[in-house]
């Protein structure tokens, strides 16, 4: 049976993901701070699943709490990092912003450390991390959430050259989505994907172990623009 791990489970596209891979044969580890969510996920998904609380702010709490998941699954193939929080700042409040880099970089690059050691062990593995399209911006809309994106997807793509010098079948894929209907997503923007949209497209990308994605397929060309655009004029624009 083949063993993943979602960080971030409790809803959005952590919870459509394990709709989605369950449905395709996988007994899943679901993480996330709210337990009860995760336990009306698991009872909702067809097969046996394993169920962990961590809060992915507390980096070290939360390393624990995946390596002894991965210990107690037993042969875990898939880690996906989910976990991430956009807040507003249209004022400068440094609460939002730590707790923006406390998830989004201490928390994301502490769990990537636990699944990347992981696979070199095991000898294979496939790691998944979740950023934002965002990484490509540097406005002053949002500049906490935007550094910390781009953050993570150089993280990841420094992760993927490590994987390569090993030598050993590890993927590293760096998914950058647009805007998809979740929580953190509010209002209406253009182009917004539904989860379940947003999760049929990652899916097969997940099991071609695709390196880098885009949700849905049209923000390539959005990133495309924005690595091009002049920082006079994106100061202006975000």
């Amino acid at each position: 049976m083949k063993q993943g791990i979602i960080i971030g489970a409790s809803s959005g596209i952590g919870w459509e993901l394990a709709v989605q891979l369950a449905a395709k044969g996988y007994q899943l580890g679901l993480v996330a701070r709210r337990l009860e969510k995760l336990e009306l996920l698991s009872s909702s998904l067809p097969g046996d699943h394993f169920v962990v609380q961590a809060d992915v702010s507390q980096a070290e709490q939360a390393q624990s709490a995946l390596s002894e998941l991965i210990e107690t699954m037993g042969n875990v193939e898939l880690i996906v990092l989910n976990s991430g929080v956009g807040q507003q700042e249209k004022k400068l409040d440094w609460d939002i912003e730590r707790e923006m880099i406390d998830v989004n970089i201490r928390g994301f690059a502490a769990l990537t450390v636990v699944s990347m050691n992981y696979f070199r062990q095991r000898g294979n593995g496939h790691v998944v991390g979740i950023s934002s399209v965002a990484a490509h911006m540097s406005g002053g809309l949002a500049p906490t959430y935007s550094a910390t994106k781009a953050f993570v997807s150089s993280y990841l793509n420094g992760m993927r050259s490590r994987a390569e010098y090993s030598k050993l079948p590890i993927t590293v894929t760096t998914v950058e989505p647009g805007f998809v209907d979740t929580p953190m997503v509010q209002g209406s923007p253009i182009w917004t994907a539904t989860v379940e949209k947003a999760v049929a497209q990652l899916v097969p990308a997940i099991l071609n172990k695709k390196g880098h994605i885009y949700i849905t397929k049209r923000w390539r060309y959005v990133a495309w623009l924005l690595n091009l655009m002049p920082k006079w004029l994106m100061r202006r624009l975000f």
